[in-house]
């Protein structure tokens, strides 16, 4: 584990390991590094090296009191400029929901340093400003819940969402494995997260899809219809990329169907390598 700081001292938490191309993986709201343990080793067997991080307002990552500093163009940049303090000239990023979110801002302004893009029920922000007020004010009224009621009552509603119904049909230890890890994040931080990373705040990026010059693989679940939506307006508009719809699966196909996740993941890296 590495901790390292940006030109304004804010602290990321920063794992490296394996040998060989890189691989960003990038988690999502109430995630955090750790989340991507089960792919790492077989991304190492396949010959590669990879970077994980903790997202601002997650693990151990810093919590700056100030929303803004926690707006997902401000993230991109500080990845930006981790991967160069570790020496990555180019890196493949897997970015999921809010991680996709950081890997889209990052491949648009950083173009020279993301040579491919796996976005897993990516969304490209809110048009419509009507819409995006409105989910800005569902967001602060869920970080006014974090601070006033805690964690596990926060949770208890996050997890009830209609977007992860198709967690609640896996198998108990793997629900339980789920909110557990969840629960070791902050009440607080996860609010600044909220209300300064979350999608009603964040400029939205539909119309800067066509400067995104990698190849892209975007991968969502059959079962989140919503989050399909949101990935066809990413996948029509980015001009290199392929669509996966995955059967049975819902907004999180990484923690709901691992091996086929890690599969077509090691299969696409493998595909990019020799083309």
């Amino acid at each position: 584990m590495t901790r390292l700081t940006t030109p304004d001292g804010t602290t990321y938490e920063v794992r490296t390991s394996g040998s060989g191309p890189t691989v960003l993986l990038i988690h999502g709201f109430t995630g955090r590094a750790s989340d991507w343990t089960p792919f790492l080793q077989p991304l190492h067997r396949s010959g590669r090296r990879t970077i994980v991080v903790d997202l601002l307002g997650h693990g151990r990552s810093d919590a700056p009191a100030d929303p803004d500093r926690h707006a997902i163009q401000h993230q991109a940049a500080d990845i930006a400029g981790i991967l160069r303090s570790l020496g990555v000239a180019s890196t493949v990023v897997v970015g999921y929901s809010m991680g996709a979110r950081v890997a889209l801002r990052l491949a648009i302004t950083e173009p020279g340093l993301v040579r491919g893009l796996v976005l897993e029920s990516p969304s490209a922000g809110i048009a419509d400003p009507r819409d995006r007020a409105a989910r800005a004010a569902a967001d602060a009224g869920l970080a006014d819940q974090l601070e006033r009621d805690g964690l596990d009552a926060f949770l208890e509603t996050w997890e009830a969402a209609p977007l992860f119904a198709s967690e609640r049909l896996l198998p108990a230890a793997v629900q339980t494995h789920i909110h557990e890890a969840r629960r070791r994040n902050r009440a607080a931080a996860l609010a600044a997260s909220l209300r300064g990373a979350g999608q009603g705040q964040m400029d939205p990026l539909i119309d800067r899809l066509r400067l995104i010059r990698c190849p892209t693989l975007v991968v969502t679940g059959a079962l989140d219809a919503v989050g399909i939506e949101r990935a066809r307006v990413v996948a029509q508009r980015i001009p290199s990329v392929r669509m996966l719809i995955l059967p049975g699966i819902g907004h999180a196909p990484h923690r709901e169907a691992p091996l086929r996740f890690r599969r077509l993941l090691i299969d696409q890296l493998a595909t990019w390598s020799s083309s």
